[in-house]
């Protein structure tokens, strides 16, 4: 079969077509944007990428086309579709026709982590010998991949994003995957665009309980009080949670080292290269789920020691002359804090500047104004960078709080750089390439 992805760069879409050529399909796809990880990726599997929407890019003989729900009506790809009469479908509907049928799915949703506990879980299924298949919406560097097929007899982890399906298809992504085992991290507004508000999303939430069997599970954090609602809605499936059935108990404050709890017996410990709370939590939400597929608590705990955490989250991208410089996709404010956190807990009393583009469509829109500003405390010094199609006055709260906002990339650079020192650690939050100022500030430090 031969497929065309259209927005292939994207990471959901950009791991569906890894698994379609895995599956022995020919792929082609079109973005507006192409650029690493996920443009790397697909070059090397030897899928054809086109830059722009056009519908050109329609020509040949097409089976199937895939539609990215970064894609809506006006698009010229989507009109040359839809004028064409050729098949189409939704990525989340490929994912569950082609992929996910038969196998025992587990996925993992949440406003926050999802990438790196799906990234955990499937880890710990490879090293407790499992082989486990999956997507994540991000590269797990255990793996060098965001998407595989694995055995077909071993578990499929799939990062399960609560976004809209595509333009024809408004339901949540992943209400399509029918799980057997479902991970709730947390819960808490976001995607302005599509949901009016918070009880929008405890609807598709609520959409994705009803999905699961009686005989499966799902794992949540019980001190969530909009899980907490999801789940008095109507749960038939049996539930574990964290701060409950599980716990933790750090030994190190950057949380690098820490118990792990069940039914208040303590199960060992892990001592691993994450940071943070939020990835301890992340990492015990991952090893109740590989203990419900037979992986015992011990094989994990000693699994999550080779653990390295996925690109772009918290990833260490230099060290110049002992200025460290990490990437993090961090772009919600309690994302944003609980990043900050992590490292202000690694580092001590050291310098941390932190440089944020808030480029998702939830900051575009000014949902969370002054709680962005908030959770930008643990930093000593921050660049905010005001893109042109923001809707509201960055700078305004900027200035208020005595941070720098700036209109260039260019600028921050030179600002960042001419301050720089030894033993400062600079963060770079995005969940986009940023006009690809992490390579730029690393060459320029180089050179200083």
């Amino acid at each position: 079969m031969r497929l065309h992805i259209i927005g292939i760069c994207g990471t959901f879409m950009g791991s569906l077509a890894l698994l379609a050529r895995e599956l022995g399909h020919e792929v082609s796809g079109s973005d507006a944007n192409v650029y690493p990880p996920m443009s790397t990726q697909l070059a090397e599997a030897g899928i054809t990428l086109m830059e722009g929407y056009q519908a050109a890019n329609l020509s040949g003989s097409i089976d199937l086309v895939v539609v990215g729900n970064a894609l809506s009506r006006g698009n010229p790809e989507v009109e040359a579709l839809l004028n064409s009469g050729m098949r189409y479908t939704s990525g989340a509907q490929w994912l569950a026709d082609y992929v996910l049928p038969g196998r025992k799915v587990i996925a993992v949703a949440g406003t926050h982590g999802k990438t790196t506990t799906a990234s955990l879980l499937a880890w710990l299924l490879e090293s407790a010998g499992l082989k486990p298949g999956f997507l994540i919406g991000g590269v797990p560097r255990n793996f060098g991949v965001s998407a595989r097929l694995g055995d077909e007899n071993a578990p499929f982890v799939v990062e399960a994003d609560e976004y809209d399906t595509a333009f024809f298809d408004k339901r949540s992504k992943f209400v399509h995957y029918r799980p057997t085992i479902a991970v709730l991290n947390n819960l808490e507004f976001d995607h302005a665009d599509i949901f009016e508000d918070l009880n929008a999303i405890k609807k598709q939430f609520h959409h994705l309980m009803r999905t699961l069997p009686c005989s499966g599970k799902v794992i949540w954090p019980s001190q969530d009080e909009a899980l907490q609602d999801v789940i008095d809605r109507g749960l038939w499936s049996e539930s574990e949670t964290l701060s409950g059935d599980w716990d933790y108990r750090l030994l190190k404050a950057d949380g690098s080292e820490f118990e792990v709890l069940l039914n208040s017996q303590v199960q060992g410990v892990v001592s691993w290269q994450a940071m943070g709370e939020h990835n301890v939590k992340n990492a015990i939400m991952a090893i109740a789920a590989a203990r419900h597929v037979g992986i015992a608590v011990s094989v994990s705990i000693a699994g999550l020691a080779e653990f390295i955490s996925p690109k772009r989250r918290m990833e260490l991208k230099a060290d110049i002359n002992s200025i460290k410089v990490y990437d993090d996709f961090a772009h919600h404010p309690t994302a944003i804090k609980t990043t900050l956190a992590g490292l202000r807990a690694k580092v001590g009393t050291d310098k941390i500047i932190a440089i944020l583009e808030p480029r998702s469509n939830t900051m575009k829109m000014g949902v969370h104004q002054q709680t962005l500003i908030d959770s930008l405390d643990a930093a000593d010094d921050v660049y905010l960078f005001e893109p042109e199609n923001l809707s509201w006055s960055l700078k305004e709260f900027a200035d208020k709080a005595g941070m720098h906002c700036m209109k260039s990339t260019e600028e921050i650079i030179t600002q960042v750089v001419g301050n720089s020192a030894p033993s400062q650690h600079i963060l770079i939050m995005s969940n986009g390439g940023f006009e690809g100022i992490h390579q730029r500030l690393i060459s320029a430090l180089e050179q200083n």
